[in-house]
């Protein structure tokens, strides 16, 4: 995939707080990419670089092949939709998606045609006359981002953009969303702090931590083969059961001596976790060879899933596991209850801060 984007070396500080830390990564031109991080990890101020609203204190930015490190915002050929929508509420939906291309001297047949174009791509020709307040939140968004498509730029920023809907109507826009990117072939560049939001929509992930790259990879990557338990802690759920490498597999004290699916890559000797997705966790109220005996310590019902927390002997912390409804166990299991788990070799992995 030849690169639209390249950071490179980029590190941004502000005063004694270091934001973005030497950091690099590069974005396809027809790629959905997500910066993904808690709250103060750099993404927020990496995207403001990107779109011309911060100057780096060092390294340079790409687009192209053309340095735009020096760059004016307003002469990008960048678009960034913000969380906040900042629509015109005196003005109509078509009259809010056009403003900007009027803005830059386009006119009569060719400025009708353009905005027809976006709002049919939002499925949003049948509100064109309406002003925002006569509009749903996903609707809102929608313009938004028409507005910012309409310009046809070669790579569009979105800051948090789904941060304002409700559950439901978010995972909606999250399926939009890629479906959209994928229509136009417009590059998407996105930042959120909601894993599940980057897990679904980004063609790669990239975790920041303290202005740095955790790890970068297809989503999939990320979360099957995590390569820190920071990066495993923070894309999706994980059990975490402390132990040391030892000659025969990785030793938890008190429950025995593991394999995992890197065993392989691991040393003798190092301080470490187990680490167990919930739903690759077997549960059964039957005794299996191999099997862990554990004690229900309580359940939430989900509808498509019941959690469980289990107590093993000698951990301090219960072992969560997810079981499909479909599972007969769900149907009659109680806290209390003595229940037996494990969980396949290739679904574990050893991993070190």
């Amino acid at each position: 995939m030849s690169a639209l984007l390249e950071v490179i070396g980029v590190t941004k500080a502000f005063g004694p707080v270091l934001a973005v830390d030497n950091l690099s990564l590069s974005v396809g031109g027809n790629e959905f990419f997500a910066l993904l991080g808690p709250s103060g990890c750099g993404k927020t101020t990496l995207l403001r670089m990107i779109a011309g609203f911060e100057q780096p204190d060092q390294g340079r930015i790409l687009l192209d092949g053309v340095d735009i490190t020096g760059l004016k915002a307003n002469k990008r050929p960048i678009n960034l939709m913000f969380q906040s929508y900042a629509l015109f509420p005196h003005m109509s939906v078509a009259a809010n998606v056009a403003y900007g291309l009027e803005m830059e001297g386009v006119r009569g047949a060719e400025l009708a045609r353009r905005v027809d174009e976006v709002l049919a791509l939002v499925q949003l020709s049948a509100l064109a006359k309406r002003k925002p307040a006569q509009l749903s939140g996903g609707q809102k968004q929608r313009v938004a981002l028409a507005r910012a498509l309409v310009k046809r730029p070669k790579l569009l920023l979105l800051d948090e953009p789904l941060g304002a809907l409700d559950k439901k109507l978010r995972e909606q826009m999250q399926i939009e969303l890629k479906r959209l990117q994928q229509e136009t072939g417009i590059a998407f560049l996105v930042v959120t702090h909601d894993q599940e939001e980057a897990l679904t929509m980004a063609d790669r992930i990239a975790l920041l931590r303290q202005g740095r790259i955790a790890q970068l990879g297809e989503p999939r990557v990320l979360y099957e083969r995590p390569n820190s338990r920071f990066v495993a802690d923070f894309i999706g759920q994980m059990n975490f059961l402390d132990g040391q490498r030892v000659a025969r597999g990785f030793e938890v004290p008190g429950l025995g001596i593991f394999p995992a699916a890197n065993i392989a890559d691991i040393g003798l000797g190092g301080a470490g976790a187990l680490a167990v997705r919930p739903e690759r966790i077997e549960v059964t109220d039957t005794a299996v060879n191999g099997a862990l005996p554990a004690e229900v310590d309580g359940s939430a019902y989900l509808g498509q899933d019941l959690i469980l927390h289990l107590r093993l002997h000698g951990q301090a912390k219960p072992l969560v596991a997810r079981l499909p409804a479909a599972n007969p166990l769900t149907a009659k299991v109680m806290r209390g209850q003595r229940v037996w788990c494990g969980w396949s070799d290739a679904h574990s992995l050893i991993l070190s801060e």
